[in-house]
C-alpha cells in the first residue's frame, strides 16, 4: 500500500486511516458530519495526492485528446481547464477527467482517476500514433484541494497570483507558500467553492505548503478532511464518483454527461454509438432521488417499481449532513425517471419510498 507525502501528517492528526486506490488514505478526522459542515461553512483540506497525471506534449497533443476524449478540447485555450471522459469502444466510461491547457495545442496535463491510472495511461499510450511527447508524473505530484467559502481568502496571502478571483474551470501558474512551479486551479468537486493546489514534492514542499496552509488558516477554521466527507459533499451535489456512478457499462449519455459530448467535433471513440443513443434516447437514466420512507439507500440496492419490478439499481446512497434527510444517485428506467416520481428502493425484503428529485439536492 502506498502512502501520499502527506500520511505521516494524517496519522500524526488522528485520522483514521484506510485503503483506498492503493493508497493509505484519510477518512475523516474529527467525524464525516463536522467535517462535512466545516467546508460548507469554512474550509477544509483534502490530501488528494492518489490521484493521477499525465503530461502530454507536442504538435500531436490535442489530436489525441480530440480523438479519445468526448468533449471538445479545441476550445481550451492556455489557462483553463475542461470536465471530459474517455469511452472505450461500447460508449462506456472508461474514466471522467479533467484537461488543463498548459500551453495552446502543444502542453497538457490530463488529471484522473486514483484507480484508473494504469488503465487510463495504457488507453493513452495505445492511442498515442502520433508520436506525442507522454509522462506520467502521477507518483510526484502533490495534490491538495483547498475547498469552502473561506479557502481563497486564507490562501490569498500565501502567493501573489490572484486566486481570489480566478474563475470556475481555470487555473494559475507560480509561487505558492514560497514554493515555485505551483498551477492553483478552480474546478471543485464539493460545490463549496475553492481550489485545488498541484506541485511537485521536492525540497520538502510538501510539508512546507501543508503547514503554510493551517497556520493561515487555522485561526479562521480550517480544518483536514477526510474522503468521507468528500464523498457526502460530492453527492449532495449529484457528481458522479466513478466506479459508483459510471463505469465502463455506462455511457456519458445514461450519465447525465451528455453536456461534455460534443458531437460537432470530428470523430472520437464510439462517437457513432453515443450517436445513436441521442437520437433514439436512453434507456435508462442516472436519476437523483430522496428517501420519503425512513433509511438509507446503499449502492447496489435494487431499485423498483409499485409492483415490486426490478427498473434499476442505487448507485451512490448517504444520510445527507447538510439536508438531514437520506439522498441517491441510481439508474432507473427512462419511463420512471420524470423528476416527483414515485419509485421504491429495496432494502432488505422492504420496499422503501422515495421520490425522484431534481439535482443538486436540495
Amino acid at each position: 500500500m502506498k502512502n501520499t507525502p502527506f500520511t505521516h501528517k494524517h496519522i500524526a492528526l488522528g485520522a483514521k486511516m484506510a485503503p483506498f486506490a492503493g493508497y493509505n488514505m484519510p477518512i475523516s478526522y474529527s467525524g464525516i458530519n463536522d467535517e462535512h459542515a466545516t467546508v460548507r461553512k469554512a474550509a477544509g483540506v483534502f490530501d488528494v495526492s492518489h490521484m493521477g497525471e499525465f503530461m502530454l506534449k507536442g504538435p500531436g497533443a490535442l489530436e489525441l485528446i480530440q480523438r479519445i476524449t468526448t468533449n471538445d478540447a479545441s476550445k481550451l485555450v492556455a489557462g483553463k481547464a475542461q470536465y471530459s471522459c474517455l469511452t472505450n469502444e461500447q460508449g462506456g466510461i472508461i474514466d471522467d477527467l479533467l484537461i488543463y491547457c498548459i500551453e495552446e495545442g502543444a502542453v497538457y496535463m490530463i488529471v484522473v482517476n486514483a484507480s484508473n491510472i494504469e488503465k487510463d495511461w495504457n488507453w493513452f499510450v495505445q492511442h498515442n500514433t502520433g508520436n506525442v511527447e507522454m509522462h506520467n508524473i502521477s507518483e510526484k505530484t502533490c495534490l491538495l484541494a483547498v475547498q469552502g467559502p473561506s479557502a481563497t481568502k486564507i490562501l490569498q496571502p500565501l502567493t501573489s497570483m490572484d486566486v481570489l478571483n480566478l474563475k470556475y474551470y481555470t487555473f494559475v501558474r507560480g509561487e505558492f507558500a514560497g514554493v515555485k512551479n505551483v498551477v492553483i486551479s478552480a474546478t471543485g468537486y464539493t460545490g463549496a467553492g475553492g481550489v485545488e493546489i498541484y506541485f511537485e514534492d521536492k525540497d520538502g514542499a510538501a510539508d512546507k505548503i501543508w503547514d503554510a496552509i493551517f497556520v493561515a488558516g487555522g485561526p479562521q477554521g480550517l480544518k483536514p478532511i477526510g474522503l468521507g466527507a468528500r464523498d457526502t459533499l460530492r453527492l449532495e451535489m449529484g457528481y458522479c464518483l466513478y466506479g459508483n456512478d459510471i463505469d465502463d457499462t455506462t455511457s456519458p449519455l445514461e450519465a447525465g454527461l451528455g453536456w461534455i459530448t460534443k458531437f460537432a467535433k470530428p470523430d472520437f471513440t464510439a462517437k457513432d454509438i453515443l450517436q445513436q443513443q441521442k437520437e433514439a434516447g436512453v434507456t435508462r437514466k442516472l436519476t437523483g432521488f430522496e428517501m420519503v420512507d425512513k433509511g438509507i439507500p446503499r449502492h447496489g440496492y435494487e431499485i423498483c417499481d409499485a409492483d415490486g419490478n426490478a427498473i434499476g439499481y442505487v448507485t451512490s446512497g448517504t444520510q445527507s449532513p447538510s439536508l438531514g434527510k437520506a439522498i441517491g444517485l441510481g439508474y432507473v428506467q427512462t419511463a420512471h425517471a420524470d423528476i416527483d416520481s414515485t419509485i421504491y428502493i429495496k432494502v432488505r425484503d422492504k420496499q422503501l419510498t422515495a421520490k425522484v428529485v431534481k439535482l443538486p439536492f436540495s
